[in-house]
């Protein structure tokens, strides 16, 4: 290479396609915002710790049994062939979460997201253990040494007793609580189960412990297409530059700069309390969740220099533009897009809710036999040969009877009454039986009806095919 040419590249200037990636150090905060989120930390983690422990009926009140293929919420059994309720769960979740945007702008990722309340619960361990920010990033820069290394050693710990609770329990959803328990002090745990325990743990650790506002920033595609969701009018976390700037500290006694500058002191409070590490001040960004911590922290610096709460403060871009009331803001709220999604949203639970409410609980298949479509029996008739299947999704037991249409002369052959256990499944081989003369070749449409001698309005009618030959 000659001289010229590696002047030329000595003279680029390296560019780096990634982000150095620092440690976030957060101040805590207190405040009505942090308050909810604590709120939500407590109600998600009782409901997630606590719903696979509670009884009914003899077993756990939720279980998704993949094995037997029964999905148990309380008194409600539901089965593979219920899979569109899944599917309208889904929508529900999706419609809400378009509402909720559309209203509030991230309130699921700041209250609600699993990403967020376990990211809370280990950054609390993380105080408790190594003190608050500024003792923590002074521990950073310390040189290692018996003192740091017992903290570090038992902050971790913590995480990892968190971690592997947390992926126990997901595991106690899918395999009975109890069961899985004894099988865990017998060392007795299956490969699936051990694996779906320590996989869960390890992204729980990795993922609220280390990764922490990498997930929310580059792993979640929801703060990619939030924008779309957002309007004029939707709710966000807004700085008032207006009344802020110019920002410039001063002391709640320096009554000559509070003229000359706005009421923003410049104290940096609302970046270091962000989870995300992200200025407020610079306006909305993707990375903000939503999660009005910094709003806590700038009211709290308010209170101390002696001005008004709100400096940064829950509003919407009209609003700002156009000086609106808090009156105003409310009353933009009922738009026709939030009117359209709640009505969409009432209507898709309404109808899953009355679906659900009467749902029969009793499903019927029937099966043709393939390997003999019909046969000749005795007295000259013709038979064909099904399989019934049986599911009672109730959870007591019940007794059928059985009987079919659709033929003159139509008989079924066997017993016509038939017991299925509660909340199981039963096969059943039933013969049907007709004269040779009562139709001419071909397929020809029956009916068995199935009725519930304990309730009577439990009833199905299953279509089938007679084949003469």
């Amino acid at each position: 290479m000659s001289q010229e040419s590696t002047a030329v590249v000595e003279g680029i200037a390296p560019v780096s396609l990634y982000q150095k990636h620092r440690t976030i150090q957060i101040r805590s905060v207190s405040g009505t915002f942090s308050r909810w989120r604590w709120g939500m930390v407590w109600l998600t983690q009782a409901i997630f710790y606590g719903l696979c422990w509670l009884p009914w009926n003899g077993r756990q009140a939720v279980l998704f049994d993949i094995v037997e293929r029964k999905f148990y919420l309380f008194g409600l059994v539901l089965w593979p062939q219920d899979v569109l309720y899944l599917a309208v769960l889904l929508i529900i979740a999706a419609y809400g979460l378009f509402l909720f945007t559309a209203v509030g702008g991230r309130l699921f990722c700041g209250y609600a997201c699993p990403q967020t309340v376990y990211t809370e619960i280990m950054m609390w361990i993380e105080a408790k253990i190594e003190g608050e920010r500024t003792a923590r990033i002074k521990l950073e820069k310390a040189p290692m040494s018996a003192r740091k290394f017992g903290k570090k050693f038992a902050k971790h710990a913590a995480w990892i007793a968190v971690a592997l609770w947390t992926g126990f329990t997901f595991a106690g959803y899918f395999t009975p609580i109890t069961t899985l328990g004894r099988d865990l002090i017998d060392f007795n745990l299956g490969p699936w189960q051990t694996f779906w325990i320590f996989f869960y743990a390890f992204a729980t650790y990795g993922m609220a412990g280390f990764m922490r506002e990498q997930v929310c920033k580059y792993m979640c595609p929801y703060a990619r297409f939030q924008s779309v969701m957002f309007d004029a009018d939707t709710l966000i976390v807004t700085y008032d530059a207006a009344r802020g700037e110019p920002r410039g500290a001063r002391s709640k006694k320096d009554k000559a700069k509070a003229g000359a500058r706005g009421d923003c002191v410049d104290c940096d409070i609302c970046v270091q309390v962000c989870p995300t590490g992200i200025d407020i001040r610079n306006g909305l960004q993707y990375e903000c969740i939503g999660c009005s911590a910094c709003i806590d922290g700038c009211d709290e610096v308010m209170d101390k220099v002696g001005s008004p709460r709100g400096l940064i403060r829950y509003s919407t871009e009209n609003a700002m533009e156009r000086k609106w009331s808090r009156a105003d803001i409310l009353r933009h709220v009922l738009r026709p897009r939030i009117l359209i999604y709640t009505v969409i949203l009432v209507a898709i639970t309404g109808a899953a809710a009355w679906s659900i409410a009467t749902r029969l609980p009793l499903k019927v298949d029937v099966i043709r036999d393939r390997a003999a479509m019909a046969r000749e029996v005795e007295d000259e008739r013709i038979e064909n040969v099904y399989t019934l299947r049986l599911m009672n999704t109730d959870e007591q037991p019940h007794r059928y009877r059985l009987s079919v249409t659709g033929l003159e002369g139509l008989a079924l052959a066997g017993e016509a009454e038939v017991s299925v256990p509660s909340a199981s499944m039963k096969s059943l081989p039933v013969s049907l039986r007709v004269g040779n003369q009562a139709a001419g070749k071909g397929s020809h449409p029956v009916h068995f009806d199935i009725v519930d001698l304990d309730n009577a309005q439990v009833r199905l009618r299953e279509k089938a095919v007679f084949i003469m030959p």
